[in-house]
């Protein structure tokens, strides 16, 4: 089956990343490519990190540590060495660690007591980014709707931005976070899901503009590819957006499926091929390919090949 439009089409390969017999997944919520090629897919089960090469073949898994919080899956390469940054929102930590999952440190909730209490107000990281200036961007997407910034290498905090609300600068569950580098400077991107749009922000924290209103549903997250922007949103799509983020397409549609019975757990016969109804993450590779993985308890990856 082929999906998509004009020159972003895609043969949709269902069930890539097939699991061996005896293991499943749990929700699928992130996904990313090492230098190698090698495809991981981080999910909520007790191998939440499972390692596949080009083809879909099962390597090696890892990661009961984070079993029943694995979420947001971050790769950077810093000074030659590849890492990982895993958010987890039932851990309320995020850790930097190897490709293998040896830790280089682990930070838990920022030291805001004006923030954080022990009344309710909780950590839930769900994303993190990367900038070229060696900080790291934390979203705290299902704890308070903030953005804390921490040392790359050292893992210290350094400040924070955003805060509750739907003006400029404000966010409500900012589920994702990406660093743009389309433009003269860098920027940082943050998915504003409860506010439905888009968000860009200085290196330093400071609102730059708004983007995506009427475009994006419930967007989990960004992706650069080139010069365009690729977004799993949670209602039943993909986007993918231009250079000046404009929509190109929207990519797998079904008809609200995010009102399905149970969603996101809808029926297995009720997955259709050549549609998705939670999208959570994606990759896309050097050769325009789309990794995609969906929000749901037994997990769901499909590959989207170019065509």
């Amino acid at each position: 089956m082929i999906v998509g439009e004009g020159s972003h089409r895609y043969e949709w390969v269902e069930g890539w990343g097939a699991l061996p017999d005896g293991r499943t997944y749990g929700y699928t919520h992130g996904v990313v490519e090492d230098k190698q090629g090698r495809i991981y897919i981080h999910n909520a089960s007790k191998n939440s990190m499972y390692v596949f090469d080009p083809e879909g073949k099962p390597i090696v898994s890892w990661g009961g540590a984070y079993a029943s919080g694995a979420h947001g899956l971050h790769y950077s390469v810093e000074d030659g060495v590849e890492y990982f940054y895993l958010s987890t929102t039932n851990q309320r930590t995020v850790v930097k660690c190897t490709l293998d999952g040896k830790a280089v440190w682990t930070i838990g909730t920022p030291p805001r007591p004006d923030l954080y209490d022990s009344d309710g107000k909780l950590f839930a990281p769900t994303e993190t980014a990367v900038g070229p200036n060696g900080v790291v961007y934390v979203a705290d997407g299902y704890g308070q709707p903030w953005v804390h910034t921490y040392d790359a290498k050292s893992g210290a905090y350094k400040s924070s931005f955003g805060g509750p609300g739907s003006g400029e600068g404000q966010l409500s569950n900012c589920h994702g976070i990406m660093i743009d580098k389309r433009g003269k400077e860098p920027l940082v991107l943050v998915s504003d899901r409860g506010n439905s749009r888009l968000q860009y922000f200085t290196l330093d924290g400071k609102f730059v503009k708004i983007t995506g209103v009427g475009i994006v549903r419930k967007p989990c997250t960004t992706i650069q590819f080139n010069d365009e922007i690729y977004i799993p949103d949670l209602h039943s799509r993909l986007t993918i957006l231009d250079k000046n983020d404009q929509l190109i397409c929207h990519v797998g549609e079904r008809h609200e499926g995010w009102k399905l019975e149970g969603w996101p757990n809808i029926k297995p016969e009720w997955r259709h091929v050549g549609s998705f109804t939670s999208p959570h993450g994606l990759h896309v590779d050097k050769k325009g390919n789309i990794f995609v993985v969906e929000w749901i308890n037994d997990g769901r990856v499909t590959k989207l090949k170019r065509v």
